[in-house]
């Protein structure tokens, strides 16, 4: 068996690990013969109740965003040869975000329960036609049209906070961009789920690409990839899987960056070797912050989850510079 297999093997293994936890821990703490009976029980069945319309599909939707997340933390490291990229470096996550902030700021969420998780589909696509098409320059164009369109993005987030019409919009919005799986349902899922298979369908073609551009561009154009094809491949991808994960869970950040780092020493820096690794990484690391975030709570308040993953992520991060030096040529 070779390393890859082998780390993706023990990641999966993890994955399921943590899946059990998830739906045992809560409140309300079951045994795994609860766990199995509530799967065969009665609808009205108590148990059933807590593990099939509760917590399995904020399960599910922790496993499909941290998948989604690490995977295109892993093909823009590779796009764009830079091991600190991540969709917000190319404003994806900044106009899903504003794209869900419209629909709370104007209420549209009072009038259709899933008005944000459309808008915000709607503006990380959005942001991804702006970024490419601003960004056909190459490499270097397109993370500047990234910034820029991030940046864009950010000012329309803090005018929707400076002028939120009352204080309980103010807080809408704020709990909204900490990101939660707090109280989703079945709907959530069927509503995201589709969007992000599709992306990670896409994204999961573009590994012998990516290969090639790791030579170089000009190495990579002789080889006859078309980079302009792969760019567009890339943004859609991500920006289904983003705008999807975003519109359900607000902003999450850092899977997408640790995942591919955590991943690539055992792998080796072949970036087609790194998706599916990278994807099972994030649904274990996502699933297992969501473990945390509903356990660890302060005078009773539960830990929103994009806070719980920069909390985790952070320390990573310190960790990477300080390995740098040593790492380094």
């Amino acid at each position: 068996m070779t390393r890859a297999a082998a780390i993706t093997l023990i990641a999966a293994l993890g994955l399921l690990l943590l899946a059990a936890a998830s739906l045992a821990a809560g409140s309300v703490w079951l045994t795994p013969s609860q766990i199995l009976h509530a799967f065969a029980a009665d609808k009205t069945d108590l148990a059933r109740l807590i593990v099939v319309e509760l917590r399995l599909p904020r399960l599910v939707l922790a496993m499909l965003i941290g998948a989604a997340l690490g995977l295109c933390g892993a093909v823009l490291q590779g796009l764009l040869r830079n091991p600190l990229a991540d969709p917000a470096l190319l404003g994806i996550s900044s106009g899903a975000a504003l794209g869900a902030v419209i629909a709370i700021y104007f209420g549209l969420t009072a009038q259709f329960a899933y008005a944000a998780p459309v808008l915000g589909l709607v503006g990380a696509l959005g942001a991804a036609g702006l970024t490419f098409l601003f960004g056909r320059g190459g490499t270097l164009s397109l993370i500047l049209a990234g910034a820029a369109v991030s940046s864009l993005a950010g000012a329309g987030l803090s005018l929707a906070l400076n002028l939120a019409p009352n204080a309980s919009g103010a807080y809408e919005i704020m709990t909204w961009l900490m990101g939660s799986l707090t109280d989703r349902s079945w709907d959530h899922v069927i509503l995201a789920a589709p969007f992000m298979v599709a992306g990670a369908a896409i994204l999961l073609t573009t590994g012998r690409s990516l290969d090639a551009l790791s030579l170089g561009e000009t190495q990579a154009e002789s080889l006859g990839i078309d980079l302009n094809r792969l760019r567009l491949l890339v943004l859609i991808g991500v920006s289904l899987c983003v705008g999807a994960a975003s519109a359900v869970a607000g902003a999450i950040g850092f899977v997408g960056l640790v995942s591919p780092h955590l991943v690539r020493p055992f792998v080796g820096h072949q970036p087609s070797r790194t998706l599916l690794p990278s994807a099972l990484f994030g649904a274990a690391l996502l699933t297992a912050a969501d473990i945390g975030s509903h356990l660890l709570r302060y005078n009773g308040v539960e830990i929103k989850l994009g806070v719980f993953t920069a909390l985790l992520g952070a320390p990573f991060f310190f960790w990477l510079v300080v390995r740098l030096p040593r790492t380094a040529p």
